[in-house]
């Protein structure tokens, strides 16, 4: 009989690298200057605080919840245990669509890192997508950097971390020579106007938030396979957020001291353009631009393993196909359900360009839709069993938990139609009610059993 368990591999700075490496990734390069024209300098630092409140509250309720069942899966546990099997599946598969969000959107942010180093290399023209020319050989960088991160989370969960912390660390440093530039040569006077657009200008940044900073729940999808105490994986959780809170809003500062708002405008990677204009030299921002990549790399492969765990923990509930929760006999890792995501990485880039703000927003209300009904559960079950063991504890009282209940539940109204950041028609929305519709059709399989009934065959052969 195949040994159906995941291997305990992973130690305590493993875990904080996969967290943090996960939400430092290409966003803060490419996004930088979108976070400043949209909202102004101050508008967008008032956004990531605002945003940095709600993922500090979720993930106290992650922090909690993880150190009390730390089972492959994360989310999929808690609001099984809490609220049942339905609405295990919405989260679950709510959060697969912002897993599988960033990792696609790694692989058309590959080629565009290639578009910065080599301007004009693109040949093979294929189609025009959103005004913007899809060619071969810019489709073929991104799918081959799925098939490497792909075969990477393949053979071994510990080869990915061990990838992960190194890649982090190039992310640091890069990160901190921008910050620590623009805070020595950086203008005051840049940073005008303070706001741009209002409100709607704060809105349009804080619905990128969820996206930039999903990443920590990582933490939860691999907690059955950390070799270190329960309580130690709450701590480290809220480590990482911290972190990241404080990396994004001192490189959202150092890009608007960096450049003005003129320069701004024209800018096709706001951070890289401030290396340059900081120490006054291109080769900065290619060393940027070195930042970036390694930030691709840590965040595709921190998501391709929260995505693979996330759909192995589904199929091992009868909720989706036995196909994506096979374990290799080898590597024991959940290898059908990280060929899935790969294989949607690869295909990415044939969408161009403009996919990568499409992707930003359609994963992000899966995620938000995904903390929603983890607060939900973390308060259910300090009321319902109020003597878990809980050696990570997030409070006396269930503050928390309304508190990021609340906030989610206003980061989902920001997507809805008829809201300054609503999501696009007909790109957006057809990303989000194409996963809605197949994860409607596993749904109704689920309530008829067939998985199970499936499941229940095959154990009973191998048997």
């Amino acid at each position: 009989m195949e040994d159906k368990k995941l291997k305990k591999v992973l130690s305590s700075f493993d875990l904080l690298f996969l967290a943090l490496g996960a939400m430092l990734g290409w966003g803060w390069v490419v996004l930088s200057g979108t976070w400043i024209t949209s909202a102004g300098s101050l508008g967008a630092v008032i956004a990531f605080i605002i945003g940095g409140f709600l993922v500090i509250c979720v993930g106290l309720n992650y922090a909690e919840l993880a150190s009390a069942m730390p089972k492959v899966g994360g989310e999929h546990e808690y609001v099984h245990r809490a609220l049942g099997k339905k609405a295990s599946f919405v989260a679950s598969w709510a959060i697969t669509l912002g897993y599988i969000s960033v990792a696609t959107f790694e692989a058309v942010a590959l080629p565009t890192v290639i578009d910065y180093l080599l301007p004009d290399y693109q040949a093979g023209y294929l189609w025009t997508i959103a005004g913007w020319d899809v060619h071969l050989n810019w489709v073929l960088i991104g799918s081959l950097g799925a098939v490497i991160i792909t075969a990477i989370n393949f053979i071994g969960l510990k080869q990915a971390a061990v990838l992960q912390t190194v890649f982090t660390l190039m992310i640091v440093a890069v990160g901190l020579v921008l910050i620590f530039g623009s805070a020595a040569y950086g203008e005051p006077s840049n940073l005008s106007p303070l706001f741009e657009g209002g409100a709607g200008g704060i809105m349009t940044v804080l619905v990128m938030v969820p996206f930039l900073f999903v990443g920590f729940d990582v933490i939860p999808q691999v907690a059955e396979e950390a070799n270190l105490p329960r309580r130690k994986i709450g701590s480290f959780l809220i480590i990482s957020v911290i972190a990241a809170i404080v990396f994004y809003l001192a490189i959202a500062l150092g890009v608007g001291l960096a450049l003005s708002p003129e320069e701004l405008a024209v800018s096709e990677l706001a951070s890289a353009d401030s290396m340059a204009a900081l120490f006054g030299s291109e080769r900065f921002a290619q060393i940027l631009i070195l930042g970036g990549v390694a930030g691709i790399v840590t965040s595709w492969n921190s998501f391709v393993i929260g995505g693979s765990r996330v759909l192995y923990a589904m199929a091992e509930s009868g909720m989706i196909p036995q196909w994506f929760g096979k374990l290799h006999p080898k590597y024991k890792t959940p290898s059908n359900a990280v060929l899935f995501i790969g294989i949607l990485s690869a295909l990415a880039p044939l969408l161009g360009r403009s996919a990568l703000v499409w992707i930003v927003d359609a994963g992000g209300l899966g995620i938000v839709v995904a903390y929603f009904l983890v607060a939900m559960s973390f308060i259910l079950l300090r009321r319902k069993e109020p003597k878990m063991e809980r050696p990570f504890r997030a409070g006396k009282s269930p503050v928390f938990g309304y508190l990021a209940l609340i906030l989610s539940l206003g980061f989902i109204v920001l997507y809805l139609p008829g809201m300054p950041a609503a999501l696009i028609w007909p790109y957006e929305w057809i990303m989000v009610g194409g996963w809605a519709l197949i994860g409607a059709y596993f749904f109704i399989q689920m309530n008829r059993g067939t998985y199970e009934k499936k499941n229940a065959t095959i154990q009973n052969k191998a048997l």
